[in-house]
């Protein structure tokens, strides 16, 4: 009876933009604790129907391309306008490096103290999975304190890129000016996901680098397919300090959003990122719970006979499988 009335309080509070509730809430989410996460998951449900209406922005870009001063830029222009603006990011190498993102809430020091804004630090996570995972749910909880924006920025390298894009309406990469050398240390893969490249930077003695940098990042995009039909990623210039181009930046983003709900596109995405989620954490639950069965320890063994060559890998899952087929989940 006690959980029930406490989540009541933290449902309460979220939708009253209770800020104090929000982070609790986050906290709550964020937890590992089982029973923690029951009533984070109670929570959620009740939240659900108050969710979805803010526009989803990821960010990336490599080291050095200005992702928190762009952020912090950007995200006070929409809150100058009247909008509430939540920052959240993917940060899986926190617990090694000392946790980044916090010395980006520090360097964000005007969007920390703006009432219209809320900046939360990555949760730590020895796997990117998992603090996806909370990231997904922190966003859900923001949406429904009623922030008009949630911002999801990528701190760490590799698969981060993905996980954020599958979470968001609308991904964009930030560049510098340098040519070759930037794209070669941009995966392909990074560029293929992205709504829209910025380059970043764009000001004082820089300018014309920049626009050389713009031209050759949209001679890149021609060897793209498009993510849709109905957009081609544009490339364009700005700078996090002048505040040049960011105006564009946010025509673009509601142009991008405009076009892909009139033709039902980003309804269709989201239902296709929800679905994927489902999937994924289905995965994740049953592998979990298999490195827990008896059959793991059958699949070491599986493992050293087929190391030894005593076993083939055919005969070795059989036994996995046939270990399993006993199990109760």
């Amino acid at each position: 009876m006690m959980e029930k009335r406490d989540g009541q309080a933290y449902i309460q509070g979220v939708l009253d933009r209770d800020r104090r509730m929000l982070a609790k809430t986050i906290t709550l989410v964020e937890s590992s604790l089982p029973s923690d996460q029951e009533l984070s998951r109670q929570i959620l449900d009740a939240l659900m129907p108050h969710t979805g209406k803010a526009l989803r922005l990821g960010i990336t870009g490599l080291p050095g391309a200005g992702k928190s001063t762009f952020i912090e830029s950007f995200g006070t222009m929409l809150t100058d306008r009247g909008c509430r603006v939540a920052v959240l990011a993917v940060d899986p190498s926190s617990p090694k490096t000392g946790g980044s993102i916090l010395a980006d809430k520090t360097r964000m020091e005007k969007l920390s103290v703006n009432n219209r804004a809320f900046i939360r630090p990555s949760p730590s996570g020895k796997t990117l999975g998992g603090v996806a995972r909370k990231t997904r749910e922190t966003m859900l909880v923001c949406e429904a304190a009623g922030f008009d924006a949630v911002m999801v920025e990528t701190v760490g390298v590799g698969q981060s890129e993905v996980a954020v894009a599958s979470m968001v309406d609308f991904f964009l990469v930030l560049m510098i000016a340098g040519g070759g050398d930037e794209l070669q240390g941009l995966k392909k893969g990074v560029l293929e996901l992205a709504d829209a490249v910025a380059v970043n930077k764009a000001d004082g003695d820089n300018v014309e680098r920049a626009k050389l940098a713009r031209r050759q990042y949209e001679t890149a995009f021609h060897l793209l397919t498009p993510p849709y039909a109905n957009w081609t990623p544009p490339v364009v210039t700005c700078s996090s300090v002048t505040m040049a181009g960011l105006e564009n930046i946010l025509n673009i983003i509601l142009d991008h959003r405009d076009r892909l709900t009139a033709t039902g596109e980003l309804q269709a995405k989201r239902k296709e990122q929800a679905r994927e989620w489902l999937k994924y954490l289905v995965r994740e639950g049953v592998q979990e719970w298999f490195y827990e069965s008896p059959a793991a320890q059958v699949l070491a063994e599986g493992l050293d006979g087929v190391e030894r060559g005593l076993v083939t890998p055919t005969s070795a899952a059989a036994q996995v499988l046939k270990c399993l087929k006993g199990q109760k989940f």
